[in-house]
């Protein structure tokens, strides 16, 4: 039904921005009409709808001007021969009329619409009012927080005559109605991060615990802090953490939890994506991540942090020279991104110092004790499997010390062998090839 709503409104809001567009061109050729200014030409009433598109109406406090903008974006998706009535041609030169700003793409046969429509639209031939929309949209939410892109055809062309189109994250969240999970692609290197596990199931040690729970208080009441204390003009809205310590000790699912806490989405940057040999391209990849997630409210996660923020070289040429500005400029987008951003590392003594200053929180991940070991290990089993007499879980737990990451690949061997004899019960011989596979990864051995 609400799916149902929300078209209904879209096509309501259709009908509106056509009605518009043909009292601005009678207007403008002193046609009859019914009206004196588009202005007369009634909005759709939000009141009582249901659907994402009035939702973001009424949450971002649209007015007339913003409604035509947005909704002109749209056309070239939902109703491009909207825009045929732009196709008439000017006698005096058998063209277009160039005031009305249309534009024309490769391999698209219809009017695309450009910020010169949209001033066409709501100024007619009126230079006060032109000038007025061009400083009105100039820094607008829209275009300052991308939810509306202006792409140029050529770098030369004028800024009025850039194509408006909506971002993908826009046309998923208003026009699909769903979650917008951008594609893992060299533009956008990140994978999704998400988990159906509890707190429950992360063990760690109680001053670890204590340093997250900090970074949950600051998820729940830092804009309050900075808002009600009158603190934005002293202290940075984003938060940035690191957190450090071997492989498989809670960082990564850390990272998705407090996403699933926040009811934010989490991505992690796949940083051998991000870090180039040649100059400037480090910083150009690293750019395009921040650009799309800029007012997207993601937490930004960057594993193995240290190939790309360790410790700074001492110029010896000027790759080196390059390579130090780059990493400067990167903390500072880091620095100035509103949101959270977590950094992990195997070792706290990789990354640069001067880098670590500038965290909130620095969080040590370490290796399990043979208690935290036990309750991984029975935690991490399934419900509906039992061990046989011979396992001593206590024993396994205090002999083996073994990452909670490394345990769980264990439980997967352990449990696919299980099943693959029809059984439920987990024997020690599975157990300990389990094991042996494990420490065999590191390059060890045992009895």
């Amino acid at each position: 039904m609400k799916e149902k709503a929300n078209s209904t409104f879209i096509s309501h809001e259709l009908e509106w921005l056509n009605e518009t567009i043909i009292t601005r061109l009678k207007l403008y050729f002193n046609q009859d009409t019914n009206y004196k200014t588009i202005d007369e030409v009634l909005l759709p009433d939000i009141i009582g709808r249901e659907g994402k598109y009035p939702d973001f109406i009424r949450n971002n406090n649209l007015t007339f001007p913003d409604r035509i903008c947005l909704m002109l974006s749209f056309v070239p998706l939902l109703k491009p021969q909207l825009f045929d009535c732009f196709s008439i041609k000017n006698t005096n030169t058998g063209q277009r009329f160039v005031e009305f700003g249309c534009a024309t793409g490769q391999g698209y046969q219809g009017v695309m619409p450009t910020f010169e429509m949209l001033l066409f639209i709501l100024a007619g031939d009126s230079i006060k009012h032109r000038l007025y929309y061009i400083n009105y949209f100039n820094e607008h939410l829209l275009f300052s927080q991308k939810m509306l892109l202006r792409n140029l055809k050529e770098e030369q062309d004028s800024p009025y005559s850039a194509v408006l189109f909506p971002s993908a994250a826009l046309i998923e969240e208003l026009i699909y109605e769903r979650q917008y999970i951008p594609d893992f692609s060299a533009q956008f290197p990140a994978r999704y991060l998400k988990t159906e596990q509890k707190w429950e199931d992360l063990v760690l040690d109680e001053v670890t615990v204590t340093q997250i729970n900090e970074l949950k208080l600051w998820i729940k009441l830092g804009d309050k802090m900075l808002d009600e204390w009158d603190l934005r003009k002293k202290i940075k809205p984003g938060y940035r953490a690191l957190f450090y310590g071997p492989s498989g000790t809670g960082k990564t699912f850390t990272a998705s939890l407090l996403g699933k806490y926040a009811g934010k989405e989490v991505y992690c940057i796949d940083l051998s994506m991000i870090v180039s040999k040649y100059i400037g391209e480090t910083e150009k990849n690293l750019s395009k991540v921040f650009e799309i997630a800029e007012n997207k409210d993601w937490i930004l996660f960057f594993d193995e942090a240290d190939s790309l923020f360790g410790k700074r070289t001492n110029i010896k040429d000027a790759h080196d020279r390059y390579a130090n500005q780059e990493v400067s400029y990167l903390l500072q987008r880091i620095e100035d991104y509103d949101g959270l951003v977590l950094l992990s590392t195997n070792l706290k003594s990789n990354m640069d110092e001067a880098f670590t200053r500038r965290f909130q929180s620095v969080i040590h991940f370490s290796m399990p004790n043979p208690e935290q070991r036990e309750l991984l290990w029975r935690n991490t089993f399934s419900k509906k499997t039992s061990f046989a007499p011979d396992i001593k879980l206590n024993e396994i737990a205090k002999k083996y010390e073994i990452s909670g990451g490394s345990i769980l690949n264990v439980v997967r061997y352990c449990s696919l062998m299980t099943m693959g004899r029809n059984s439920d019960i987990i024997t020690l011989d599975d157990l300990m090839t389990g094991i042996r596979k494990e420490f065999w990864k590191e390059g060890k051995t045992i009895d």
